[in-house]
């Protein structure tokens, strides 16, 4: 048996249209999984990467806009990576702004969960990987309600394997450290910010899309069926530093 392969697996992945979502959707599609690539917008072109797969519409700013997706189909993988973030100091923070990053990355994280669980715990398997963030550990500046979410979603996931490690459910994961994707592309092109950030990274390189879609092949794979409540940091080594 090949450890590492999705063959005859369905994930779906969400926040799929772009960035490390869609690295991840392209990974376990190269895996050979049966990829359902989600998002607010189009997916067309993770579709078109993929090679494969299928797209499905979901906007999380309904916190439960996935309840009714697992009892359509069997879906062995969950990839929780949709997410929005709101920058502002924390004294002129909103209320608005609480809600709709919470809503999105936490709230609608936790009840996807459970929307897959309530399919996969009677099958007695399944495989969660929830993106948490370095926020997971650190506190960041002018991203309040992205700092709490993310806080959140460690512990959601550690909470989730107390619960259904034993039934078959592994429930872990990712905090990706410094990416290149569009959301840090001013940062890049700082010379002064990109080069603190380099300084401080051990591997001394931003991290690319396709080291979080691996890993999340990793975690999708029979290679970590005793994984359990990880927060896997996928950071060049950024915390350790």
């Amino acid at each position: 048996m090949n450890a590492f392969s999705l063959e005859g697996r369905t994930a779906l992945v969400t926040g799929a249209n772009t960035g490390i979502g869609q690295a991840i959707a392209v990974a376990l599609a190269g895996a050979g999984a049966d990829v359902i690539a989600s998002g607010r917008r189009d997916c067309d072109e993770t579709l078109a990467l993929m090679g494969s797969g299928r797209s499905l519409m979901l906007d999380f700013a309904d916190p439960m806009a996935a309840r009714d997706v697992f009892a359509a189909e069997r879906i062995d993988i969950l990839v929780n990576n949709a997410g929005i973030i709101t920058r502002g100091d924390a004294v002129d923070f909103t209320e608005a702004d609480w809600d709709a990053v919470l809503d999105v990355n936490l709230k609608a994280l936790f009840f996807t969960c459970q929307a897959f669980a309530r399919a996969a715990l009677p099958r007695g398997m399944g495989k969660i990987i929830n993106i948490a963030s370095m926020l997971s550990f650190q506190g960041g500046i002018r991203v309040a309600s992205y700092t709490a979410a993310k806080h959140g979603v460690a512990g959601i996931t550690k909470l989730l394997a107390n619960e259904w490690a034993a039934k078959g459910l592994n429930t872990n994961a990712i905090a990706p450290g410094y990416i290149e994707t569009n959301n840090t592309a001013i940062l890049r092109a700082d010379p002064v910010r990109n080069g603190a950030i380099l300084d401080r990274i051990p591997a001394g390189r931003w991290g690319r899309p396709e080291d979080i879609g691996q890993t999340a092949v990793f975690l999708a794979a029979p290679a970590s069926d005793y994984i359990n409540g990880a927060v896997l940091n996928v950071d060049g080594g950024w915390l350790a530093r």
